[in-house]
Order: C-alpha cells, then sequence, then structure tokens
C-alpha cells in the first residue's frame, strides 16, 4: 500500500513541476501582436516585452546605411482585423490609404541587416522586435508582404 501512495505522491510532483516549468517560460516567450495604435497605447511595460507589430512602410522615409549596415523607415497603421481589410477592398487599398493618410499613427523602425529587396512604398512590414523608450522600435525580425506585386496582371489581346 506504501509504494502505491508513494507512485501517487511522486506523480503528482511530477505534474506540478512540468505545469510550473510551462507556465513560467510561456510568460517569457509570449509574442505579441498588435497595430501601431495598440502599441502608442501600452504603457512602460511595452518597453521589456518581445512585440510583433504589422504596418505600410511610408516609402519616403526609408534610409539605409550601407557601411552599418542600418535601414530606417516608418511604419503606419493599418487595421489588424481581417474583415476590416476585406471591408476596405483588400489590404493594397489599405496599405494604400495608410500611407496617403497624414493623420495616421506611425512608427519608427530601427533594424540592423541587410535591406531587402521587396522594402518600397506600401508594402506592409511585420516587424519583431523592442519598443525603445524614445518611442522608436528596433527590430530583430523583418517581413515584407506587398500584394500589389502578386496580382495577376491582365494580359493584353491580340490584334489591339
Amino acid at each position: 500500500m506504501r509504494s502505491k501512495s508513494t507512485f501517487i505522491v511522486a506523480g503528482i510532483l511530477i505534474l506540478a513541476a512540468v505545469a510550473y516549468l510551462i507556465i513560467t517560460s510561456t510568460g517569457s516567450a509570449a509574442q505579441y501582436f498588435l497595430t501601431i495604435e495598440e502599441l502608442n497605447a501600452l504603457d512602460e511595460q511595452a518597453l521589456t516585452r518581445n512585440i510583433t507589430v504589422s504596418g505600410a512602410v511610408l516609402g519616403e522615409t526609408i534610409a539605409y546605411d550601407v557601411m552599418a549596415p542600418q535601414l530606417r523607415f516608418m511604419m503606419v497603421h493599418i487595421p489588424g482585423d481581417p474583415q476590416e481589410i476585406k471591408r476596405a477592398g483588400g489590404l493594397d487599398q489599405v496599405l494604400h490609404r495608410a500611407v496617403r493618410d497624414p493623420k495616421a499613427s506611425r512608427l519608427e523602425v530601427i533594424y540592423e541587416g541587410a535591406k531587402p529587396d521587396m522594402l518600397r512604398d506600401e508594402a506592409q512590414a511585420i516587424v519583431r522586435g523592442t519598443l525603445q523608450a524614445d518611442g522608436s522600435f528596433y527590430a530583430e525580425e523583418l517581413r515584407l508582404k506587398c500584394p500589389s506585386r502578386y496580382a495577376e496582371e491582365i494580359p493584353e489581346q491580340v490584334g489591339e
């Protein structure tokens, strides 16, 4: 009888230890996916978190230092809700309107590394990194999506 209760107690302790490790490691490794407006609304706790933010690239702000190599650009707020994007006419329309809106929330992004070929005006940038106390965002990872690049072109009719 004693050995059976020992196994039960040992099993409970092992489960408790595993649960504790999962809970403590999940909090420190969690990423938060935010829009620029949601990021701006956060308090100083945002400075200690690894965050992923999406926005439209404002082409006129792209500056690349080849010697560093360091890339700086501004991202403009786009909605995070896919249904809202669909209602607005699709991602390419949302990106186009966002970069033309002088009142849209903006975020300065600083990225250490090579300049991606797809970095251009109205591309969707998805950056992962940390917000700094000065309001700039230091990106560890930069991904780009350019929906108009993949749009199907209508072929011209022969003989026109």
